[in-house]
């Protein structure tokens, strides 16, 4: 890692933790989360250059992959029953989000076609901003619509879970440490895996990894416990310092209608997102707070491991935005379909002079 890359590493992670031991001590909830995201957002914004290398970003989709499979039990896995008729609901709120969303960026925000269905897309954003990067389309409201939504998400679900103390009880067991050597064994297993995944063009290749081989060993018993808080933690504060590092050098006057228009998309389709968990956890007598974050259109690392720090079932979690990421890549190239316009070009072939 050259020095340059190792000192923005570094400065990343001091402004993630300072802004993860000020929102602890304020009570936010998943302040390991929220804190650091605003923190690093806001350093962002003001003109630091903050990075996470992919390297660390990998090592922590594996670990809160793992984390999520230790609270995998037999009991739990015979409430996989009652989940059929979720995952259909997940596939139809995913088309719902997406059409809603991308009519509204077209009707109200005046995007092109193309650049309205990629920014309005309801997660899975590196298969998106990937998409973007070989299509005609405003690639910089693509990347800062798809911004607001994810770090709205990580400050709002977690607020408002607990703000109306919507928890499931004891749904979840809270479970001792697994021993060192086991923890290491199962971290070598989900990385060799994770690369195959990987070289699979799988989604989530490294958290399914990590959540698959933790689950095959804790059903078994041949693991027992959960990760370590000692690692768990700083896993956390740098995954929220990674959602703030997708704003460093914006310019808030530059993109202000990019921002706007995020922001306008991300209500909407948080609250229909919203209705719809409601109706499922009413119908299948599903836990209001993991229906949430289960339904709700935000980064799926990040739910998966919100999910595990307010004890809001990870495996109903993580089963559904999985399946979020799969029927999106299938959805979106029809949704897209073939569109003929330049980059930052309007449906018409017109240069967009916009203010982004």
């Amino acid at each position: 890692m050259p020095f340059s890359q190792l000192r923005e590493f570094a400065l990343t992670a001091l402004v993630g933790a300072g802004g993860a031991l000020i929102a602890a001590m304020i009570g936010f909830p998943a302040p390991y989360l929220i804190g650091p995201a605003l923190a690093v957002s806001l350093a962002g914004i003001a003109g630091l250059t903050l990075s996470i290398p992919k390297i660390v970003r990998n090592g922590c989709f594996i670990v809160i992959g793992i984390s999520m499979g230790a609270t995998v039990t037999p009991d739990i896995l015979v409430a996989i029953k009652r989940w059929p008729l979720s995952f259909v609901m997940v596939m139809v709120t995913v088309t719902a989000l997406l059409y809603v969303a991308a009519w509204v960026m077209q009707r109200f925000f005046h995007y092109d076609r193309t650049t309205a269905f990629l920014a309005a897309s309801p997660g899975h954003l590196s298969y998106v901003l990937s998409l973007a990067a070989d299509m005609r389309c405003d690639q910089r409201t693509v990347g800062i619509s798809q911004s607001v939504r994810v770090l709205l998400l990580t400050i709002s679900v977690p607020l408002i879970v607990t703000a109306f103390d919507l928890g499931g009880g004891d749904s979840v067991a809270q479970v001792i440490a697994m021993d060192l050597p086991m923890l290491l064994g199962i971290l070598a297993i989900s990385t060799v895996i994770g690369m195959l995944f990987l070289r699979w063009k799988l989604p989530a290749a490294l958290l399914l990894a990590g959540t698959l081989v933790s689950i095959s060993t804790h059903v078994t018993s041949f693991a027992t416990g959960g990760v370590p808080s000692w690692l768990i933690v700083p896993v956390y504060i740098l995954l929220g310092a990674n959602i703030g590092t997708r704003f460093c050098g914006i310019s808030l006057l530059e993109v202000r209608t990019a921002l706007v228009s995020g922001l306008v998309v991300t209500v909407i389709v948080s609250v229909m997102a919203a209705a719809m968990a409601g109706t499922v956890s009413y119908v299948l007598d599903i836990p209001l707070d993991a229906a949430l974050i289960a339904f709700s259109p935000g980064g799926l690392e990040t739910m998966a491991a919100m999910s595990v720090m307010l004890h809001a079932d990870p495996t109903y979690v993580g089963a559904h935005h999985v399946l979020r990421l799969i029927f999106l890549s299938i959805l979106m190239p029809f949704a897209l379909g073939r569109d003929e316009t330049g980059p930052g070009k309007s449906a018409t072939g017109v240069e967009d002079r916009r203010d982004l």
